[in-house]
């Protein structure tokens, strides 16, 4: 039973490791959605302020002039590649929506944080 518990501790330590950063250790900084014609650019940049490597995913939602959200997309900006303690990375998601002539506001928040 000891063998037991010893191996269940030695093969969840490093999960628990890993599960340090949270999303409120991440922050989207210059989030500016512009419209051209049927393009979208929907740029700001994602900072790191936890203190291990970790990379974060973030939801970007457009809402209609009632507050309906009529887009919402999830994307990791890193990508698989942690980011480091500090660092910031740029993203554009722009190409991930479709322009509507109903949209209103944008909003871009963070929903998940991952150690890859």
């Amino acid at each position: 039973m000891k063998a037991l518990v010893a191996a269940a501790v030695l093969l969840l330590a490093p999960l628990a490791a890993h599960a340090t950063c949270a999303p409120a250790d991440f922050a989207i900084k210059d989030f500016k959605p512009a419209a051209a014609g049927a393009r979208l650019s929907l740029r700001g940049e994602l900072v790191n302020h936890c203190t291990a490597a970790s990379a974060a995913q973030i939801r970007i939602e457009i809402k209609d002039a009632s507050g309906n959200v009529v887009q919402s997309k999830q994307a990791w900006p890193a990508g698989t590649s942690n980011i480091a303690p500090g660092d910031t990375v740029n993203f554009d998601l722009g190409r991930m929506f479709r322009a509507q002539p109903d949209m209103s506001s944008f909003t871009a928040s963070i929903v998940d944080v991952r150690t890859w």
